[in-house]
């Protein structure tokens, strides 16, 4: 009786599965038809406004297209696409509407592109619901506008940067806990969250250093794109909260009104009232398939042994760079003869150190087999984000990257006391020498653990300075002079030799067309490497349910191997492109505000 009810609940949920996978496939034919049908109508006619909406969440970098739905925007996609536009005749201005939240180095390379864009002559607007956060980054995101529009009744608030940490140190001592960590070396401040109650020395030097360096960039910026200088931009920002209406009068605005209002008066710059809106996301990079390649490889999120996450998967937990994917990526590049360079997109705080050097070594596969690489840094490459660049050709980055933090740091917090506290008592059996239990939540080390632990984590910092010297071509005096797991910007990075040029991606893949001896005119195809998944692909990796369901998967399997099926799935894959065109090395970042 309990295995017919076992097999009776295997066929319902088989069956379910079955019916639900197969309404999803109903719907992607559904939209391969539309999508081939609604082509023309999301290409850019004569007089096209393209429009950039920066209120919502951002990746660094796309990847594969989603089961459910579109990913969300990236950077690079959209600053490739903006590139793309420049030279599209039918482009004739690009309408923004202002974000609430950005990381700098995202709002700063999207600032290069809309001045890339308006080199041809192409007219920006942005219009803004009240610059009300009091972070000057979403302002000096747009402020390379022509002009920049706000609703009359909303306020301006741009003033600065704020970081704030907080402290565990007060409440571990309360509750006796203890936090047991092991860190190289005293900028290596993650732990501190641990063990301090308030910024050591060293952490709050640090963070104040790279705060002011991203803030000055920023007002160097902004003074730059609105005609003032950085003494001026200081005076007046330092003056928020502001009205609107007093924003406009010193200059910090162009125009007031509602974002209809702004609407209307690109599509009057665009020569046509009935000038067609079309957004950077529809209009796409292009889709190159000619040309020498250049493989594009990407790592965004935290350092991972396994598989990479590229938020394709709706139930897998954020982005990440896993180990095994970005090796299999590089291998398969450096096997194949049509490749000419590699750009490696990082934007990682770090994570598992195995990752690291397991990325690291494929990057020194790839380089024996004369490819090229280029790194390009993003929101941040830190810890072991930066780990993987070190051996690279050549490395860039944008001026506000967060980069460096070379060191390490590992531990754990034992509760053995705190339990107590409850009457809770954990008492364990352990076989073996004694490090067998060091990695326990319940027991504080004893001195022999702590000191093969810290032992252990200095060999990996050796390690990993070692290699950073090596690949950086700088003195290992120099290289551990400059560690001890501090936080730089990218603009401090290229001072003291850890970053090669500043710039975004357009910039990286500049510096690939000359090492790879392409010609600067010429077209190229730049390739992801690994290939994405295509959406059937993706069914079969998140449907792998049990044998007992086997048999309704493979019906579906059947049908979508129906030549008539996989065409449909092939016209909507064609539509998109047409519409698109352990030890831890990681960083503690926090949240700039």
């Amino acid at each position: 009786m309990r295995q017919f009810f076992i097999t009776l609940l295997a066929v319902i949920i088989g069956g379910f599965l079955f019916f639900f996978i197969l309404f999803l496939l109903l719907i992607g034919i559904g939209a391969a038809a539309g999508g081939a049908a609604s082509a023309n109508k999301d290409s850019a006619s004569s007089h096209t406004v393209l429009t950039l909406d920066l209120r919502g969440s951002f990746q660094d970098h796309s990847g594969a297209p989603s089961l459910f739905g579109d990913n969300p925007a990236s950077v690079v996609d959209t600053v490739r696409a903006l590139h793309r536009a420049k030279s599209d005749d039918n482009i004739k201005g690009l309408l923004i509407r202002t974000g609430y939240g950005m990381v700098p180095a995202s709002a700063e390379e999207l600032r290069l592109a809309m001045l890339d864009f308006k080199e041809s002559g192409k007219f920006i607007i942005a219009h803004s619901q009240g610059f009300e956060a009091t972070s000057i980054i979403p302002y000096m995101a747009v402020t390379a506008a022509d002009e920049i529009w706000q609703q009359d009744t909303t306020g301006f608030a741009s003033t600065g940067l704020s970081s704030e940490t907080g402290f565990l140190g007060g409440v571990m001592e309360k509750y006796d806990a203890k936090p047991e960590f092991a860190q190289f070396y005293e900028y290596k401040n993650a732990a501190n969250v641990y063990t301090q109650s308030d910024f050591t020395d060293a952490h709050r030097e640090a963070t104040t250093s790279f705060l002011t360096s991203i803030y000055d960039t920023s007002i160097n910026h902004i003074a730059t794109d609105r005609g003032l200088t950085a003494a001026e931009v200081k005076e007046r920002l330092n003056k928020a909260p502001l009205s609107a209406e007093t924003a406009y009068e010193m200059r910090l605005i162009d125009k007031l009104g509602h974002y209809i209002d702004a609407e209307k008066a690109a599509k009057e710059k665009a020569g046509s009232k009935d000038a067609k809106l079309l957004s950077v996301k529809k209009y796409g990079t292009g889709v190159s398939v000619t040309g020498d390649v250049i493989a594009f490889i990407g790592g965004q999120g935290g350092v991972t042994m396994g598989q990479s996450q590229d938020g394709s998967n709706p139930f897998a937990n954020g982005l990440s760079m896993g180990g095994d994917t970005l090796s299999k990526a590089f291998i398969k590049a450096a096997e194949d003869k049509k490749v000419k360079a590699i750009v490696f997109r990082v934007s990682s705080p770090g994570g598992s150190a195995t990752a690291s050097d397991q990325i690291h070594n494929a990057v020194e596969i790839a380089k024996a087999a004369d490819k090229p690489i280029v790194i390009s840094m993003g929101q941040y490459a830190a810890s072991g984000g930066y780990y993987v660049a070190a051996n690279a050709d050549s490395i860039v980055a944008m001026p506000t990257t967060i980069t460096g933090s070379i060191g390490v740091l590992g531990g754990k917090v034992a509760l053995e006391d705190t339990f107590a506290r409850v009457g809770y008592n954990v008492e364990g059996i352990n076989i073996g020498g004694e490090y067998v239990n060091a990695y326990s939540g319940d027991e504080p080390w004893t001195q022999a653990q702590r000191q093969a632990f810290t032992e252990q984590m200095e060999d990996i910092y050796i390690d990993f300075t070692t290699l950073v010297a090596e690949g950086r071509n700088l003195p290992i005096e120099r290289v551990r002079e400059i560690a001890k797991g501090r936080v730089w910007t990218g603009e401090q990075a290229k001072e003291i030799g850890l970053v090669d040029e500043l710039g975004g991606i357009m910039k990286a893949i500049e510096v690939a067309r000359e090492l790879g001896d392409i010609d600067p005119d010429a077209k190229i195809n730049l390739r992801k490497f690994p290939r994405p998944k295509s959406r059937s692909e993706q069914f079969e990796e998140l449907f792998n349910v049990t044998a007992e369901a086997s048999k309704e998967i493979s019906a579906l399997r059947e049908i979508t191997a129906l030549p008539e099926v996989q065409a449909l799935i092939e016209a909507r894959a064609q539509a998109d492109a047409m519409a698109k065109g352990e030890a831890q090395l990681s960083a503690d970042i926090g949240e700039i505000k």
